[in-house]
């Protein structure tokens, strides 16, 4: 290893350890269920984005071994030359019909998404005003546009009005953008779209929201954009094919002609293979489970109220959170990780966030319960929290 390289290392690896933000990653030893296995030690998991339990369904495992026997295990090429099976086809009906839009786009990750779809549109004489909370693919994905970029003050529409009156008056872009996540993962507060949705009318603003977080989990599963019942009023509609569908992708769900461009444009369904056929498979299983019942949906919001009630009544600061995602505020890093690990020695995995994922001085750990947790587990749970609370002077 080059010395220039081998102190740099040691210097910002050892920097990050003193101040409580390396991050020590957890094989699992299991599947991703409401019952995880780490390092021989048996867990109720509230970390993961497994809002439904569909990563673990029989249902999407049978369609999804069907489809390696029929399709193989890879789509051996990219979707423009001969990767697109008619499974992807299929799927992306699906995901139209789902999203209540006229076509839809699947992609290999959701973070994909958001490189391919900002990019694709928006360029150095663009503008984009993007919510300072948004994550981090977002802000990538606006990078690379090269377009300017506008920070608005979380969820603040006098901000946005602001902004968005002062980018169309200077008369310095072709085209202005305004992009959110629909759901912000680490707080599980919610976009105010319809406030969103009358600036970008009043400007004729091009909107763009990141569901990734709200697909599976509002609208009765359909998702932020149907929760408000704006489908028709959403240019970009983003998701992700794995949290709350259990699997792995993502999308972007709109109009015909933009999903058109996005075929032609966006770099990342140009340039890599296409999503192997059992995904695909699995996918489409659980848009379609979604799309005949709510069970799954009805379950998380019960077993995410349950849980906010138990966290909150021992006195934990869990934000102001408007979805399932519970964060327990802590503050201080190095505090939140030794949270994390006390929780973890008493048999729950909730994994700490800390800078840069979130501000410094306000790391967290939050909490994910699924559809597939019994409220046992939840209960267990609760009070893990109150006797690590209590040692540790949280609560």
């Amino acid at each position: 290893m080059a010395k220039v390289l081998d102190s740099f290392l040691k210097e910002n690896l050892d920097d990050l350890k003193s101040k409580g933000l390396f991050n020590v990653i957890d094989p699992l030893q299991s599947a991703n269920g409401p019952m995880i296995k780490v390092s021989g030690k048996q867990l109720i998991n509230l970390s993961s984005n497994n809002y439904l339990g569909l990563a673990t369904d029989n249902r999407l495992k049978e369609v999804a071994l069907k489809a390696i026997e029929e399709f193989g295990v890879g789509a051996g090429a990219v979707r423009t030359i001969n990767g697109t099976l008619e499974l992807h086809t299929a799927l992306e009906d699906k995901i139209a019909e789902f999203k209540h839009t006229e076509a839809a786009i699947a992609y290999q990750s959701g973070f994909n998404c958001n490189m391919a779809a900002i990019s694709a549109v928006m360029d150095k004489n663009d503008a984009i005003l993007s919510d300072e909370l948004n994550h981090a693919s977002i802000i990538d994905g606006c990078r690379l546009s090269k377009a300017k970029i506008i920070r608005v003050k979380h969820s603040d529409m006098d901000d946005l009005r602001a902004k968005a009156k002062e980018a169309v008056e200077c008369g310095l872009y072709n085209k202005i953008m305004v992009i959110t996540d629909g759901v912000f993962s680490m707080d599980g507060d919610i976009a105010k779209l319809p406030e969103i949705v009358q600036i970008a009318e009043e400007f004729d603003l091009i909107t763009y929201v990141d569901d990734a977080h709200g697909s599976g989990v509002l609208g009765k599963g359909a998702g932020t954009v149907k929760h408000f019942g704006l489908s028709d009023k959403v240019d970009f509609q983003i998701g992700t094919l794995s949290k709350a569908i259990g699997v792995v992708g993502g999308y972007v769900a709109g109009k015909k002609e933009l999903i058109e461009w996005l075929k032609v444009r966006s770099r990342p369904f140009l340039f890599s293979t296409a999503l192997p056929p059992a995904d695909i498979a699995a996918c489409k299983k659980a848009i379609e489970i979604l799309m005949e019942s709510t069970e799954l949906h009805d379950r998380l919001w019960e077993n995410g109220d349950y849980l906010k009630k138990g966290l909150k009544e021992l006195g934990f600061n869990i934000g102001d959170s408007e979805t399932p995602i519970t964060p327990c505020i802590i503050g201080e890093e190095k505090l939140t990780q030794q949270f994390s690990r006390r929780l973890f020695e008493e048999g729950v995995y909730a994994k700490s966030i800390v800078f840069p994922t979130v501000p410094q001085g306000t790391g967290r750990v939050r909490n994910m319960p699924t559809a597939a947790h019994t409220k046992e587990m939840l209960d267990q749970a609760i009070a893990i929290y109150e006797r690590v609370g209590k040692e540790l002077g949280v609560i």
